[in-house]
């Protein structure tokens, strides 16, 4: 199936990279996922920067500070009529568009304005040479989108949007981590990492926050930009400032960028007879895996099933739609609402309802598609949800290619379980509420939500 076809592709929003269960618990693939508020939205702090506080508090040097800003503040006002002038014939010009004489963000107002910003940077900026005409253009169109003040909603480039084309393909070139925006902290997040990638072998966990990025600050950025921050080139290497919680200081980590092939759903039988599958995220290639995984599992006699949904960021509404279908009832599986009150349902045959004992594993980096697919399952009660609260994103975006090469990605709708919850910003209540032990599991490799969800199985098969 095509899922591009009238650019009928939705995608999640917390960046193509992977988690898995081997190697992060805590996230993606495992376990606790909520990280608590750090300082209402400031960057955590472990330590005190040194050497900042430090000055010369003699009178003497605060005089000649204040002449010399006195100087410069009179030299500014004296050079700048000019700029004060359009600047000020713009805002009278959005005035009159308010008042109704014009309704649109592109009009001949808004020209005259840019046209007036274009004059006095040309005129006065005095990095000149530094100048890029694409750079501000490019920004000009994010801007737009960015002041909708949803972070769902985004402006790519042709650059970004050719990257993120390539990693639905399952193949780039990075460290092997899931990327999210921590919401308490406005920070890059991990949420989880790929087995047996540098990710791994530098140590990341599920839970890190990126501080910086090669120096510079992942605080209020988009998630692409971090994600294109943190790829690379392969071979090279990316520095990453780590706030870890329990730390007392930063991490200092580096990390080698390699060629980074993430398989979405892995499967096992584990003792007892129990079948695992994990589903790192929704993507083009998870059907036919998932498919292929639940056939294994049913082959080989399993007396119930483990879904792992722990540090999934979601992915494509279609593609966990078809996985639904191999597990639920007949019925709806979800439905969305557009602005205008439009009502799109997906529903579910029936006739591959799994008939065995079922239990999802979830947690707080569970979101967006993992979220449809884990409400339709407690809202029939096929199975039993076992972790922790899922993030809460009940809104779809969708992915609309322009044709000079970039793309929007805009919310478009509100999305509802069965039984017509929409979970967004609430997230969804597990049925039996287990706490991931991150100790345990990096130091003894100990795996306590996967142990509580086998006894589960075990429970219900008595």
């Amino acid at each position: 199936m095509n899922l591009n076809d009238n650019n009928n592709r939705y995608y999640n929003d917390y960046g193509y990279q992977n988690g898995n269960r081997q190697s992060n618990p805590n996230n993606g693939a495992y376990g606790g996922g909520y990280n608590g508020n750090y300082n209402n939205g400031q960057p955590p702090q472990p330590m005190q920067n040194p050497g900042h506080g430090q000055g010369n508090d003699k009178g003497g040097g605060n005089f000649v500070l204040g002449l010399v800003v006195g100087i410069a503040s009179t030299a500014l006002i004296a050079g700048c009529t000019f700029a004060v002038t359009k600047v000020y014939e713009a805002v009278d010009s959005r005035n009159v568009a308010k008042s109704g004489t014009a309704d649109s963000v592109v009009s001949e107002d808004t020209e005259k304005k840019l046209a007036a910003i274009e004059d006095v940077i040309e005129e006065y900026y005095y990095q000149d040479a530094d100048i890029d005409v694409d750079a501000m253009t490019e920004g000009m169109y994010a801007g737009m989108v960015s002041s909708l003040g949803d972070p769902y909603s985004v402006y790519y480039t042709e650059e970004e949007w050719s990257d993120l084309m390539q990693e639905t393909e399952g193949v780039y070139y990075g460290i092997g981590a899931y990327l999210m925006i921590d919401p308490n902290t406005g920070l890059g997040k991990i949420s989880g990492v790929i087995e047996n990638t540098p990710a791994q072998e530098a140590g990341l966990r599920a839970d890190d926050l990126l501080y910086l990025v090669d120096g510079v600050s992942t605080m209020g950025m988009e998630l692409s930009e971090i994600v294109s921050m943190v790829k690379g080139e392969e071979g090279t290497t990316v520095h990453l400032t780590i706030y870890r919680e329990g730390e007392s200081d930063y991490l200092e980590i580096d990390v080698e960028r390699r060629k980074i092939e993430s398989p979405t759903v892995k499967y096992e039988m584990l003792e007892g007879n129990i079948g695992y599958i994990q589903i790192t995220e929704f993507d083009e290639v998870t059907t036919d895996q998932f498919t292929e995984a639940l056939a294994v599992i049913k082959g080989s006699g399993a007396r119930g099933l483990i879904l792992d949904l722990r540090g999934n960021p979601g992915g494509s509404l279609s593609v966990v739609v078809d996985i639904a279908r191999e597990i639920l009832p007949k019925g709806l599986i979800v439905y969305t609402e557009d602005k205008y009150g439009q009502r799109d349902e997906y529903t579910c045959d029936g006739r591959k309802e799994l008939d065995m004992p079922l239990v999802v594993l979830v947690n707080g980096n569970s979101a967006s598609a993992s979220e449809i697919l884990a409400g339709a399952i407690k809202d029939y009660r096929k199975g039993t949800l076992l972790g922790t609260t899922t993030f809460g994103k009940g809104i779809v975006q969708r992915v609309l290619p322009l044709t000079d090469g970039t793309a929007l990605k805009l919310t478009i709708s509100a999305y509802y379980t069965p039984n017509g919850n929409n979970i967004h910003g609430v997230g969804i209540e597990p049925d039996v509420v287990c706490e991931f032990d991150a100790d345990a599991y990096y130091e003894d490799g100990v795996d306590n939500q996967l142990e509580a969800a086998v006894e589960e199985i075990k429970k219900a098969g008595r």
